[in-house]
């Protein structure tokens, strides 16, 4: 019985990348061996172990055979007869097909080292079409390594291209498309893993509300890169570029899904184009079956952005409805994940990209004004209805006064 490190923690060793899932692959043995020796079984569709100590997941050398759609058709063996390369070849790219023993050897017989200090995502064998999933996972390690300046092998897009073109894509699950997006969205160069998608045609077929945008002229004075997609894609770079969260960044990625639904005749302008993202923002949300925090804060940025942009000439009231509908009292947390993603919408913007935006400060500001209002402040007399009524007046005055201070600054 032979043990090797295999996959992602191989790959990260070699690039001195930082990792924490082990992974391990046992040549030359039999479940019975393993579960004598205290590992504990949990894999379902092939043999994978925990190990008794470290809980770390070691599965016994295995082929696969393409049995029917998606990246759940297939069937697999195991067999002590299964060689450490035949394990290997299976795996989607030549730099997660190495393995390395206990010695800190390196198996390499796909030539991952090498496309590794050439910086190339490059398929291991054309056995690579027959799992749908692996577009998406080539384009999230497009997005986790461009910095490392990675890039995928022309030959490997052209497998994409060809997944996309079988309809194989359309076996994926809504959570698998979700947690691989996601994943993605949380890496530094996001935008990659869309732009890797776009590149394939795989945009098109899993959020065809993105790839709508790509072509919208907007007009010059306000978003010198014109294109609704490049001003999407630069807005997310935005969220990136300051570590937001899930929330945020995916908030950001769909804020301007309305502009392709914009009459030809009415372009460049995007007059309503708030109110016409709630609807694919929505009907994306709900295929991909997104968590419901993120599709509420993508929904409201979507629909108010606009609104956080004009803030500094919003009448008081006008603000406080705005605070009110964003759940201010309850959801502070979610007013602040709005600003942020306005921010972004506002710098992701050609040669705009450092502008200021004090608008951020100045909405930050007036919910913590609305906030610092409570009902056991009021006159003891107001009573029943009466102290919802004084409170927003109360809250509106508050705004108003914050208002006039920032005008005084101003000066």
């Amino acid at each position: 019985m032979q043990v090797y490190l295999v996959g992602g923690a191989v790959r990260d060793h070699l690039l001195g990348h930082p990792y924490h899932e082990k992974d391990y692959v046992v040549v030359g043995a039999t479940p019975d061996q393993l579960l004598a020796q205290g590992y504990q079984p949990v894999g379902k569709d092939f043999p994978v172990f925990l190990h008794p100590e470290t809980k770390e997941e070691y599965a016994l050398a295995r082929t696969e055979r393409k049995s029917g759609r998606g990246y759940h058709g297939f069937e697999f063996y195991t067999d002590p007869s299964v060689s450490l390369e035949e394990d290997l070849i299976r795996r989607d790219l030549t730099i997660n097909a190495m393995a390395m023993d206990h010695d800190g050897n390196i198996y390499d017989p796909y030539h991952g080292q090498q496309d590794l200090e050439q910086r190339i995502l490059r398929h291991v064998s054309d056995a690579f079409v027959e799992d749908p999933l692996r577009v998406l996972r080539i384009a999230r390690f497009a997005a986790r390594y461009k910095s490392l300046g990675f890039s995928v092998a022309e030959e490997t897009l052209a497998l994409m291209k060809q997944l996309v073109e079988s309809g194989e894509l359309n076996a994926l699950i809504s959570e698998r498309v979700w947690k691989e997006t996601s994943r993605a969205l949380m890496e530094v160069h996001a935008d990659e893993y869309f732009n890797v998608l776009r590149a394939c045609g795989a945009l098109k077929v899993l959020f065809p509300e993105l790839d709508a945008l790509y072509g919208i002229p907007q007009r010059p004075e306000y978003h010198p890169e014109i294109d609704c997609g490049i001003h999407t894609m630069m807005s997310l770079q935005q969220a990136c570029k300051a570590n937001y969260s899930l929330d945020v960044r995916f908030s950001v990625l769909v804020h301007d899904l309305g502009k392709a639904l914009t009459p030809v005749d009415e372009l460049p302008r995007h007059i309503m184009h708030e109110e016409r993202g709630v609807k694919p923002v929505t009907e994306i949300c709900d295929r991909l079956k997104v968590p419901t925090n993120t599709k509420q804060l993508a929904i409201a940025v979507c629909k108010e952005h606009l609104k956080c942009h004009q803030a500094l000439t919003l009448k008081p009231g006008t603000l406080w409805r705005l605070l009110q509908r964003l759940d201010v009292l309850r959801r502070p947390e979610r007013v602040e994940a709005y600003v942020q993603a306005c921010e972004c919408d506002s710098r992701g913007r050609l040669g705009l990209e450092d502008r200021e935006y004090p608008q951020a400060a100045y909405v930050l500001e007036a919910m913590q004004v609305v906030r610092n209002i409570k009902a056991q402040d009021l006159p003891p007399d107001i009573q029943g209805p009466d102290i919802g009524e004084m409170l927003i007046q109360r809250r509106i005055k508050a705004i108003e006064q914050l208002k006039a201070q920032q005008m005084v600054a101003a000066v």
